[in-house]
């Protein structure tokens, strides 16, 4: 099965009322594509980062009650899972797209991305595309767009991510639901693997 892009149904799929419904939504409609993305980013990120890149798509399997608002799929540098690791995701709200480097919560590694946050935000400011966002917290599909942020920003961002134990660091692209790239397998791989290249400089200080 070759990548064909997401389409209208599949971000419907996220607005599907109740658990099991929307599970089931997910797993038929979103699932076999994230996978199918998964496996095919997998060599080009592994290139990328100079380490074999796993592929993990989101299973929401501690969910009892609430159906989740958005699905994804991660790549890590562990066959085992992704959340304790920086790492990159492309996934979907029913709103937008997402593709973003990432260190969640339950990372150590951020105060390790914190400090480069602080000490490089000049830099950060300079080399980021405008049109990426800034997000601290990955259940919400908000955020920040980077040329709304000045270094001063950044530096807050760094402290927060130190001192808060639930905050996040997220940075990359959202492309709108109704965004022809997002229905073009072809484009829209060749669009995350350019993100994804902007996005290394801070996936590698991230360690």
């Amino acid at each position: 099965m070759s990548f064909e892009g997401f389409t209208t149904p599949d971000f419907d799929a996220l607005t599907v009322p109740g658990l099991e419904p929307r599970m089931e939504a997910i797993i038929s409609r979103i699932r076999p594509k994230l996978e199918t993305l998964g496996t095919e980013l997998a060599p080009f990120l592994s290139a990328l980062c100079g380490e074999e890149m796993f592929p993990h798509v989101a299973k929401h399997a501690r969910r009892t009650v609430n159906p989740p608002n958005d699905t994804w799929v991660a790549w890590a540098a562990s066959k085992r899972g992704y959340k304790a690791l920086p790492h990159f995701q492309v996934g979907m709200f029913s709103t937008h797209l997402f593709i973003i480097f990432a260190v969640i919560y339950e990372s150590p590694n951020k105060s390790v991305f914190a400090n480069y946050l602080d000490k490089q935000a000049a830099q950060i400011k300079k080399t980021i595309p405008d049109g990426f966002y800034w997000s601290l917290d990955h259940m919400s599909p908000g955020g920040t767009l980077h040329q709304e942020a000045d270094a001063n920003q950044l530096k807050a961002w760094a402290e927060q991510l130190k001192t808060v134990k639930k905050s996040e660091a997220l940075c990359g692209l959202r492309l709108d639901r109704n965004d022809p790239l997002v229905s073009d397998g072809t484009q829209l791989i060749r669009t995350v693997q350019e993100t994804f290249q902007t996005l290394l400089p801070l996936y590698k200080n991230a360690f």
